[in-house]
């Protein structure tokens, strides 16, 4: 399999266009130490013709501007994107499928709760129905793709989308809301998760010999965006499970045998940014990757 990483960074991007947090403020002045990330997507293939994205970010544009592999090639109208899984009802994981509307045919995955967003009477009805198959993914049955990925759609701990919430939101539910992916061609296998409220040990037990793992790198500490005086929501409270603490991913993923693991979906204000931050030497001393847009990995 060869994957791509469209984006790696959570909504807004880094630098976020509004934000002057201490780590995009070193982003705004050009600081070496820091590089400018899209918001969170992959790609991935098993042939290196048809590529499947999973979560369909705002800047897609961009993102095939950056990544020859999802340039068209051949025909007067084609595109090696034949497929979009999409993991959750964000508008950072949707909006991007604005962007496929030019009469080109592909399929989109997803839960029925998250396309039951898209498939509405709404903005999305832009996506001609005559090329564009959607198909609902039962959790815990696996989907063949057609072109040589198979992919099972799981629920992990999460939340509904903020444009659904109510007075009153449940964290940590498990239910077609949040899903994580697992991946396989038939030989290797990679999970993909990009936002999980709580590591469970059901999760665990779950990526226990994972190939390649691509994990929620929201925010460094839980009260990270609290404490800097722009949010008053934690990262639980915003369905994402804090790398550091007794309930951080750092520590709840240490000693399960996993063969790579890499955060995606990473916040403006997360420290880990900065490559010579004590953050970042401490999520790297724990055998984690940083991801970074267009970075490359084989299985």
């Amino acid at each position: 399999m060869q994957i791509i990483v469209l984006g790696s960074a959570a909504g807004g991007g880094f630098p976020q266009w509004n934000c002057l947090c201490p780590v995009c403020q070193l982003a705004w002045k050009g600081d070496k130490r820091v590089t400018p990330r899209t918001q969170s997507s992959l790609a991935i293939s098993a042939d290196g013709q048809h590529w499947l994205l999973l979560n369909a970010s705002p800047d897609l544009r961009q993102q095939i501007l950056a990544t020859p592999q999802l340039q068209p090639r051949g025909a007067k109208r084609q595109s090696p994107i034949s497929g979009v899984f999409v993991t959750n009802g964000d508008v950072d994981h949707l909006t991007g499928l604005l962007t496929l509307r030019e009469q080109q045919s592909f399929s989109i995955y997803g839960s029925k709760a998250t396309l039951a967003e898209v498939t509405g009477g709404n903005i999305f009805g832009v996506l001609n129905r005559d090329l564009v198959k959607f198909y609902a993914a039962e959790l815990d049955e696996t989907v063949d793709t057609g072109f040589g990925l198979r992919v099972t759609a799981f629920a992990v701990p999460g939340k509904v989308p903020l444009y659904l919430e109510k007075a009153s939101v449940e964290i940590g539910a498990e239910g077609e809301t949040t899903v994580g992916l697992e991946i396989t061609d038939g030989d290797k296998t990679l999970f993909y998760i990009p936002g999980c409220a709580e590591v469970t040990p059901k999760l665990q037990e779950r990526l226990r010999n994972a190939d390649l793992l691509f994990f929620d790198g929201t925010t460094f500490t839980d009260d990270e965006m609290v404490a800097l005086g722009l949010s008053t929501k934690t990262a639980w409270r915003m369905g994402h499970t804090a790398m550091a603490g007794e309930k951080g991913s750092l520590a709840q993923l240490s000693g399960i045998n996993i063969g790579r693991k890499i955060f995606v979906h990473i916040n403006n204000t997360n420290p880990v940014l900065i490559e010579d931050s004590p953050e970042r030497a401490k999520a790297e001393a724990a055998g984690w990757e940083i991801s970074y847009d267009g970075m490359e990995v084989s299985l």
